[in-house]
């Protein structure tokens, strides 16, 4: 993954920070790093859950690299664009739960990757801006923001902060629905750490398989959704975290989770 990305596990949680000063501008390279980290994610069995976070004080990230995009041909905006998307959606996709610790800016493609993620928590500031402000480059925000953005707080709220490029605190993020919590600065990583250490320790195989009847049954009909929903649910009533649970509350006991 090299210096761009910084992977440390603490328990069954994965810690990735972004790491390219002076603001996680994202080309190729770091795409390619942040890809390796989610397959790390995906392919370690240790690992239930994974906070993605940023290495610098005060930013997330500030989305792609514009000399980079400046530069480069239009062939190669084009297919970097597809890869950036492929990226994400192998981390939405993943049936482990990812967090994004915005402890700071996160605009434009720097939003796009915190909306690939499953929630969203936020440092409070009003230093801190979040936003997609890629119209006012005269483009369109190209890695998944026209999309997720919508089907996260609904078509006029998205359109309206597309179509402006506004800016915005953490906190009206948070009202807008955006962002899942926010923290005080200094509080942002122990909290996100102590809810996802408490994932960690759950039904993670029910925790995974509700990610993916959520992820896939939106994409879906109702009917089919919730044909997906019984079938995951029939997977689930045979696994061993299903009986403990069901025996746990029976017996009015705690259960004892194992992920299986």
């Amino acid at each position: 993954m090299g210096d761009m990305i910084l992977y440390e596990k603490q328990g069954k949680v994965a810690v990735i920070q972004l790491n390219k000063p002076p603001v996680n501008t994202y080309d190729r390279a770091l795409m390619k790093a942040l890809d390796e980290a989610i397959d790390e994610v995906r392919f370690d069995d240790g690992v239930a859950v994974a906070i993605l976070t940023s290495a610098l004080d005060g930013m997330f990230s500030a989305g792609a690299d514009i000399k980079m995009l400046k530069e480069s041909t239009p062939d190669y905006k084009a297919m970097f664009c597809l890869g950036c998307q492929e990226t994400l959606t192998k981390m939405e996709s993943s049936p482990k739960i990812f967090i994004a610790a915005l402890n700071g800016t996160c605009v434009g493609g720097g939003l796009e990757i915190a909306l690939a993620t499953d929630l969203r928590f936020a440092a409070r500031g009003e230093k801190f801006k979040i936003g997609l402000p890629e119209v006012t480059l005269g483009v369109l925000p190209g890695t998944g923001g026209t999309q997720r953005l919508p089907r996260l707080i609904g078509k006029s709220k998205a359109l309206d902060l597309m179509i402006t490029g506004r800016l915005i605190s953490p906190d009206e993020a948070l009202q807008l629905g955006i962002v899942d919590r926010v923290f005080d600065p200094a509080e942002l990583m122990d909290r996100t750490m102590e809810y996802a250490q408490n994932l960690a320790q759950g039904p993670t195989k029910a925790i995974a398989f509700i990610k993916r009847s959520v992820q896939e049954g939106l994409e879906m009909s109702l009917a089919q959704g919730l044909a997906l929903e019984r079938e995951l649910q029939n997977r689930l009533f045979v696994s061993r975290d299903a009986q403990e649970g069901l025996s746990a509350f029976l017996e009015k006991r705690k259960p004892q989770f194992t992920g299986e």
